[in-house]
């Protein structure tokens, strides 16, 4: 049994080795989820191979960054309890109470970016909106750092 394990684990993990996509969009999720991590090292990785049009990178990382994002989102609509403390809140919530929709597209950012999604569930708010913006915000940030990367600032 145990064989079967690490023979299942040893061609998953070859499988994924295999394309810098994979890994890519992997990390990307995993980084816009409320796990530790970053997903810029992997994306300049990809830059670097030199393999991949710049455009597929970004959307690859990009789809994966969103979907973590839209995973918080979903964590956030299971919660229950909805009372919010104006004066004690955390800062997420008070974007999204003073900016709407419109906060979501800093989504990218570190430390409040994966807060916002997931106060966004938390709250209710529709999900197209959100979906939308944090993909623009998303795709605005790898695009700026794959511009970043070639010089272009």
């Amino acid at each position: 049994m145990l064989e079967a394990f690490n023979a299942a684990f040893e061609s998953a993990a070859l499988w994924f080795s295999d394309s810098a996509h994979w890994v890519l969009f992997i990390t990307g999720f995993l980084s816009a989820t409320l796990l530790p991590g970053g997903s810029e090292a992997g994306l300049i990785a990809t830059l670097r191979l030199d393999q991949y049009s710049v455009f597929t990178i970004i959307v690859v990382a990009t789809l994966g960054n969103t979907l973590g994002g839209i995973t918080n989102y979903g964590i956030g609509r299971w919660l229950p309890n909805r009372t919010q403390d104006e004066k004690h809140g955390h800062k997420a919530i008070q974007w999204l109470t003073k900016y709407g929709y419109w906060s979501l597209f800093f989504s990218w950012l570190p430390v409040i970016g994966d807060p916002l999604c997931l106060a966004a569930g938390w709250l209710r708010m529709k999900f197209w909106p959100c979906l939308w913006l944090v993909l623009i915000g998303k795709a605005f940030r790898y695009s700026l750092l794959a511009a970043i990367y070639f010089g272009f600032f």
